[in-house]
């Protein structure tokens, strides 16, 4: 039997209010679970004491019996000092999708291309005022 620990809904519609229960993985989200261990209340502030109400030595227990924690309950966990949460990190999520760099890999080529052709009118102005200026001929 597969156990999780996980958050189980409750509270009005706009108005969630979380269990923290041990439960069988194939029962459903709000169905029949093993054991109440707390309550998560997002509503209230996060320095709040009440916001996580939970029964540490039973989290404990039950996730050295075997049961696995959701990604929330993960979190809380760690937050607790109960659990240590990898760092998630994905660096393939946060580049821009395959047009994205042909307009950026576009535009820098362009703007080296504007830099270039500046550097070069202002070695052309450097060289027209180095160069001696034409007298006008004398009117008589």
């Amino acid at each position: 039997m597969s156990l999780k620990i996980r958050l189980s809904r409750g509270g009005a519609k706009k108005r969630p209010f979380y269990r923290v229960v041990v439960a069988d993985a194939r029962m459903p989200r709000d169905g029949r679970f093993i054991e109440k261990i707390g309550t998560f209340d997002p509503l209230k502030a996060k320095d709040d004491a009440s916001r996580l109400v939970l029964d540490v030595e039973k989290a404990k227990d039950w996730l050295a019996k075997g049961a696995q924690p959701t990604d929330r309950v993960e979190r809380l966990l760690s937050n607790l000092g109960v659990l240590k949460r990898d760092a998630r990190n994905n660096p393939e999520k946060a580049q821009p999708k395959k047009k994205a760099q042909e307009r950026l890999a576009a535009a820098a080529a362009a703007e080296t291309a504007a830099a270039e052709a500046a550097a070069a009118a202002k070695e052309a102005a450097a060289a027209a005022a180095a160069a001696p200026a034409e007298e006008a001929p004398a009117a008589e």
